[in-house]
């Protein structure tokens, strides 16, 4: 992370996310090409609440980055997923609310992490 000046305002830019950013365009890239198609219209991407991105700067390094792509006219669209664990002793799944993974109804910790760890390149809209 580092930080940059914008219009006289400091801005912190997330260098993590701008490297998966430019790897999830350059895959998108050859999927759009691979199909025959020519232009990105929307991307949509899946980031689990533990993946490690920030979903804002996602964003940022998005509008930064599509101006020199197939996808300079497109729209991102991110969808959030909640951390998912599952409780053997209640059998069932429960959204974890913080890093103890702890069961909301018999109040025991979970090992067994279902989802929120994704970062995934969902869909793509193209011509």
């Amino acid at each position: 992370m580092r930080q940059v000046k914008l219009a006289g305002e400091a801005v912190i830019v997330f260098m993590h996310e701008f490297g998966i950013m430019q790897s999830t365009l350059e895959i998108a890239a050859q999927k759009t090409r691979a199909a025959g198609a020519t232009q990105i219209h929307r991307l949509k991407l899946r980031v689990g609440k533990l993946s490690g991105v920030v979903p804002e700067a996602l964003r940022f390094a998005f509008e930064g980055l599509k101006p020199e792509s197939i996808a300079a006219g497109a729209a991102l669209e991110i969808e959030e997923t909640p951390a998912i664990c599952w409780c053997p002793d209640c059998r069932a799944e429960f959204e974890a609310m913080d890093l103890k993974y702890e069961c909301p109804r018999c109040r025991q910790p979970s090992g067994d992490l279902r989802s929120g760890r994704e970062l995934d390149l969902a869909s793509l809209e193209i011509s």
